[in-house]
């Protein structure tokens, strides 16, 4: 298993409370030993002017799935994941329904992490591919 501590759907969904994350409607499907799904409405919360998913969406939920991955690799309360670079490739629009966000390793090393992130609409079709580069940094002290 790739995660320090492999947490509960409800853990992951309590830390995004009163965030975008929240606001934009995601929610935390699946947990596996080295992946993550999490779903996001195409609605009016995610949509661009012309009625389609806005790209600045799937990579907000690209970086949400890629920086929580990350934090439960760690295995240093005293560290914090960073992101430092997003790509993401937009694929095929989406319109309306769901669309669901996969995480998988590339690279999990002790300071930088590199994740590829699948997202896919109701039928299953690619919509975004995108990659996350994390970098692990002392936590701020506040």
């Amino acid at each position: 298993m790739l995660w320090n501590k492999k947490p509960t759907q409800e853990q992951i969904q309590n830390s995004i409370k009163n965030t975008m994350c929240e606001h934009l409607g995601m929610v935390f499907t699946e947990i596996g030993d080295d992946y993550i799904i999490a779903k996001m409405p195409v609605d009016h919360r995610t949509k661009q002017p012309a009625g389609l998913l806005h790209g600045g969406a799937s990579a907000a939920l690209a970086e949400t799935l890629g920086s929580i991955a990350s934090a439960l690799c760690l295995e240093d309360s005293q560290s914090m994941p960073v992101g430092i670079e997003i790509n993401a490739n937009h694929i095929r629009s989406a319109l309306s329904g769901d669309v669901f966000g996969t995480v998988r390793p590339v690279r999990v090393g002790r300071s930088l992490h590199v994740w590829n992130i699948e997202i896919k609409d109701d039928h299953n079709h690619l919509i975004c591919t995108s990659r996350l580069t994390v970098m692990v940094v002392p936590k701020r002290k506040s």
